[in-house]
């Protein structure tokens, strides 16, 4: 398609910046520090810490402190109710809120300077694209778009989670050109339609070339929903009408695809490889999370589409970008932020040029958000140096679950639960933290999806390795914490996605990682193991 020509094309100069400056990363990042200081000190939270627009690198690490978003919240909630923008010298295009609950959400400052760092990333990983994978210059492009709840929608731009939005202008007209599914589909009355709609116009495409998603667990979540739904879209495919379906939406056309429709209805069903690569012959790459907990369900998802090569994600928060997929390696995104990295065992903080292969690390972020040293909880290994930056592989949330002293973080859960013997065709989806695991005391619970009895085996197993932690083992024995439950279900994963919807997760952004706490109320089903479970028979999510 021409249209992927343009888009190579534009996002060129980009790309070569970024190979060329590798070789410069102290130089490069000392500038992006330099014209970041100019603008944060010329507004009111700048003005307020001291920051001076004259500061070198070393100066600034001293007086600045790391920060968190509890440090900014004041000064953005007050710009969203008054306007104007008192982080940086740059214009608030919007805020984007993070993936958390509704009533933990963060609200990100989108300014013109922020989102030009972004471009800087973007640009180097899409003219990478093409070049690793030339068979995405033919047929349309999947770029993931979630529904938006109608509950955050006053407090919302409609562009707010269409990632082509997070592309400059030029390169998000030619992007758009290729889409499979148009933008409006995420603004649907409800989260059904909207996927059932994303479904329709992606089973018309025979073309589909790339499908770029975040979790693998909402890639599994379309085909499962495909499969359920195949009766009704092979109908709304034979006719190219709606029917019941996008009602009060804004989007006027539906697709139509008698092929698409055939094939429906050939369909038994069950998810395989065969059904998906006859309805998508095409398909040359898949784009998701791979690592950490989205690993083995990745490894799900890349199984049902094995015509597609599958790519896994930089490490992108809501508050900024870290790494980009680069030459087969994920690069740091140096040419975007102002970068440092922080040893969660003793403190220490780093340049991104003081990084040395084997290192785990906490990402700092000084972006055009105005946000200054913000402390990701994400943890990260530091694989080599090539070409003269680092390439990252992230590991996990490096935060501590912490409700009796236990202070047990997910790398050590994945430590144990690697130690752990797991039934057959059985996956790990999270294990929860509780405030009220039986009677009365806070405790955890491993969630897998399969089928199998095996349930109090796992559990203790899973108890016992986790007792090589001293504080956890001081807990156990103190009877502050309840021994550790295991749930398993066939459905877990999405009895799993439905209760992060409940807590006001938006749908796209939700991730699995490892180890949560869920406060307050919990799901009925999540107090039966497999036995029971079977017994209260298909409980309500």
């Amino acid at each position: 398609m021409f249209g992927h020509r343009l888009l190579k094309m534009a996002a060129w100069p980009g790309e070569r910046r970024f190979a060329v400056g590798r070789a410069h990363l102290e130089s490069v990042q000392r500038q992006k520090l330099a014209l970041l200081l100019r603008k944060v000190a010329a507004c009111e939270a700048g003005q307020r810490q001291g920051v001076a627009a004259h500061w070198q690198w070393e100066t600034f690490a001293e007086q600045v402190p790391v920060s968190d978003y509890d440090h900014w919240r004041d000064p953005v909630d007050r710009a969203r109710e008054y306007g104007g923008n008192a982080l940086i010298q740059s214009p608030v295009v919007r805020y984007q809120p993070t993936s958390g609950s509704t009533s933990a959400i963060k609200w990100i400052p989108y300014t013109r300077h922020f989102l030009s760092e972004l471009d800087n990333a973007i640009s180097p990983w899409i003219v990478d694209l093409y070049r690793q994978f030339p068979r995405l210059r033919q047929g349309r492009h999947y770029w993931s778009m979630s529904w938006v709840p109608t509950s955050l929608r006053d407090n919302m731009r409609e562009d707010i989670n269409d990632d082509i939005q997070l592309m400059s202008m030029g390169k998000r007209l030619l992007a758009g050109a290729t889409q499979a599914v148009p933008q409006d589909v995420s603004l649907a009355r409800t989260s059904e339609d909207s996927l059932f709609a994303t479904l329709a116009y992606l089973i018309s495409d025979s073309s589909l070339s790339m499908m770029s998603i975040w979790s693998p667990t909402f890639g599994l979540g379309l085909l499962k929903s495909m499969a359920m739904w195949r009766e009704e879209l092979a109908e709304v495919l034979a006719t190219g009408s709606w029917g019941n379906r996008m009602l009060g939406s804004n989007t006027q056309s539906c697709p139509r695809s008698p092929g698409g429709a055939e094939l429906l209805r050939q369909w038994d069903g069950r998810l395989s490889a065969d059904f998906f690569m006859a309805l998508w012959p095409s398909l040359a790459l898949v784009s998701a999370w791979d690592t950490a907990a989205s690993g083995p369900w990745a490894r799900q998802l890349h199984a049902l589409l094995p015509q597609a090569a599958f790519q896994g994600k930089g490490l992108w928060a809501t508050e900024g970008v870290v790494t980009i997929p680069y030459q087969g390696q994920h690069a740091l995104a140096y040419r975007s932020h102002v970068y440092e990295f922080q040893d969660p065992s003793d403190g220490t903080i780093y340049a991104p040029w003081e990084l040395e292969q084997g290192q785990q690390v906490m990402p700092l972020l000084s972006t055009g958000s105005g946000l200054l040293r913000y402390r990701l909880n994400d943890l990260v290994r530091v694989d080599g140096l090539p070409g003269g930056i680092p390439a990252l592989t992230f590991l996990g949330r490096a935060g501590t679950t912490d409700m009796v002293g236990e202070k047990l973080t997910a790398a050590a859960l994945d430590a144990a639960l690697a130690e752990v013997r797991l039934p057959a065709k059985t996956l790990p989806v999270c294990t929860v933290a509780v405030e009220d695991a039986g009677e009365g005391i806070p405790g955890y619970v491993l969630l897998l999806e399969g089928e199998s009895m095996e349930s109090e085996r796992v559990a203790g197993a899973l108890d016992a390795a986790l007792q090589q932690h001293f504080h956890y083992q001081l807990a156990r024995n103190l009877e502050q914490l309840a021994p550790l439950r295991c749930v398993i279900h066939r459905d877990m994963r999405e009895r799993y996605l439905q209760q992060c919807r409940e807590r006001g997760m938006i749908e796209g952004n939700i991730k699995m990682e490892s180890l949560q706490y869920w406060p307050g109320v919990l799901p009925l089903w999540f107090g039966h193991s497999q036995a029971s479970a079977r017994a209260v028979g298909e409980a309500v999510l």
